[in-house]
């Protein structure tokens, strides 16, 4: 009934945009889309709100979007006069009403008489990131849906650290925006107004001049890549986003002169026309890349999401065809490089560390202990990563060294407090160079640690439960679980049950705390066979993320046995 009313007033409503309007008559005929778009309000937390682009309290438009910098607004006004004066930092990506809702943020945070930095043309999430501690912002907004389907827009909020918000002020941002009685009338100044005020302020290559000043500092081993880099022909995508804006100037200044973009993907179009869903970890988004590679005799290539916080690699095999690397695979064959390099160089050190969250590969730890540095696991979200850089630079106990999440997210240099697929492109070039420097692919490269360290492998799938009965089915289903505590997947015995929601790690000697993370609805599994298991609903999807992780004697035993554990917890969850 509820959502029946909802919809019945956004039908009357008079200023309606005439494509929300059309989108209405059209999609309201469907009974179930009504109950789904207008039964309950868009998922607001620490990794903001992402939906479709449509009508409805339940999708990302341009009221729900006003609403939530409605609530951004009084929370920085409650923090008082400086917090309004350092102000906002607002970029967009490609799609569909980026621009749009960028604009409409800035000028409903300018009628609160909060300074405004607002990108002049789209940019990389991770610039965004920096401009926010650059600039000494009291926050940040970033218009995108990453890699999700040309349906999708999302609208992230960033703390003053650079970091995505912390738990605590996204609640008050939801709790504010809650407040808002009429999302059809939420105040915004005018663009003319607020530029005669000069509180609106359009930033663009200033900001591109000091982010690329920053990157400069990613590479750690200048003399190879210089001796090395003319070997080397990379094939570049930005997958029609945000990675064209930097990616030349970048990869230039960093010594890697022979990168060729990939054309038909260089095109900056919301309609990702190459592909269904432009994710780097899928190889449909690959072909026009491999189909380039192979007439400039490349062996690499390169890609970034639309909005360039994530990257994923192709690589050519022995046999002439092309592999999509994992993020994992990806983050392994980094951190052995950069650790190769701090020895050789006589400046490795135990205080060095590595940060990656509970649901990546256990392989970068492996080689990290085996060098004898320091590791450290966080919950998933980037922001937890950002939390420990800034804990070691508090209390000067650790060096960062790296972090990164299986999603294909790496940071090396914390200028920027999200994952930065710039800095993750130039780093991956440099560790082609280094077993270029061999005379080694980069496949070599990951069979010779394979070959030192055990074969592993990792397989992640998005297992949707889609409607507005998919939240409470995927609670449901995590209740069942924790309730049952699994004695065996898969014919194989659970050694360990980790629970991080209850902070309880469980084994057949009884039940303990799990001590030193926030509470999350994870829950992870470990095996007797050296597998593990993890389960973890999307806070911005209608999915359940199931991750499997196994370590055997070689790929093709591993990829089989990974296989067979994803069949055994899609069981588990029907």
């Amino acid at each position: 009934m509820k959502a029946r009313e909802t919809f019945q007033k956004w039908q009357q409503t008079q200023n309606l945009p005439a494509y929300l309007k059309d989108q209405l008559s059209e999609l309201g005929q469907d009974s179930n889309w009504v109950e789904d778009a207008f039964g309950q309000d868009i998922n607001f937390g620490t990794a903001g709100m992402r939906g479709r682009l449509e009508p409805g309290t339940n999708r990302i438009n341009l009221y729900t979007v006003g609403r939530v910098t409605e609530g951004l607004a009084r929370l920085i006004n409650e923090k008082g006069e400086q917090a309004q004066n350092k102000g906002v930092v607002i970029s967009f990506d490609s799609r569909y009403h980026s621009r749009e809702f960028a604009e409409h943020a800035a000028r409903i945070l300018g009628n609160h008489n909060i300074h405004v930095y607002l990108f002049d043309d789209l940019r990389p999430t991770p610039e965004l990131s920096f401009a926010v501690r650059y600039l000494h912002a009291a926050a940040g907004i970033n218009i995108t849906a990453s890699h999700n389907a040309k349906q999708y827009n999302g609208y992230k909020v960033y703390g003053a650290d650079g970091a995505q918000m912390g738990p605590e002020d996204a609640e008050r941002v939801f709790e504010y925006s809650q407040r808002v009685t009429d999302i059809f009338n939420v105040q915004a100044a005018p663009v003319v107004q607020l530029r005669a005020q000069k509180t609106l302020q359009l930033i663009g290559e200033d900001i591109d001049e000091a982010y690329l000043a920053a990157l400069k500092t990613v590479n750690v081993n200048p003399d190879l890549i210089r001796q090395n880099a003319d070997k080397l022909t990379i094939i570049y995508t930005p997958l029609h986003g945000t990675g064209k804006m930097i990616y030349d100037r970048a990869f230039r200044q960093g010594g890697f002169t022979n990168v060729i973009p990939v054309p038909s993907q260089a095109i900056i179009d919301p309609e990702f026309p190459t592909t269904k869903k432009p994710n780097p970890e899928y190889r449909d988004v690959f072909d026009p890349g491999i189909k380039l590679a192979n007439e400039k005799q490349a062996d690499l290539i390169i890609a970034t999401d639309p909005d360039a916080d994530r990257m994923g690699a192709c690589v050519r095999t022995k046999n002439g065809d092309f592999q999509v690397l994992t993020g994992n695979q990806i983050a392994t064959l980094m951190i052995y490089y950069l650790l190769v390099n701090l020895k050789n160089s006589g400046q490795l050190a135990s205080d060095y560390e590595l940060i990656t969250s509970v649901v990546s590969s256990s392989m970068p730890f492996k080689i990290a202990q085996d060098f004898g540095i320091k590791t450290k696991y966080v919950l998933t979200g980037f922001k937890f990563i950002g939390e420990e850089i800034d804990r070691m630079s508090k209390t000067h106990d650790g060096k960062f060294l790296m972090g990164f999440e299986e999603s294909y997210g790496y940071l090396f240099k914390p200028f920027a407090r999200d994952k930065d697929a710039m800095q993750g492109a130039l780093m991956f070039a440099e560790v082609a160079s280094y077993y270029a420097s061999r005379n080694m692919t980069v496949l070599d490269g990951l069979n010779e640690i394979w070959q030192k360290y055990g074969t592993s492998y990792e397989i992640t799938k998005a297992i949707e439960m889609p409607g507005i009965g998919g939240q409470k089915k995927m609670a449901l289903l995590m209740s069942k679980l924790r309730s049952e505590h699994l004695e065996e997947i898969n014919g194989v015995k659970v050694n360990k049950i980790q629970d991080f929601l209850k902070q309880q790690e469980i084994t057949e000697n009884g039940v303990k705390p799990l001590a030193g993370l926030p509470k999350s609805n994870v829950l992870k599994y470990y095996l007797a066979d050296e597998t593990w298991l993890a389960l973890r609903p999307s806070g911005t999807e209608p999915v359940i993320k199931a991750y499997v992780g196994v370590n055997k004697p070689d790929i093709a035993t591993a990829h089989a046995a990974a296989e067979s554990y994803q069949k055994a917890m899609a069981k588990l969850l029907k």
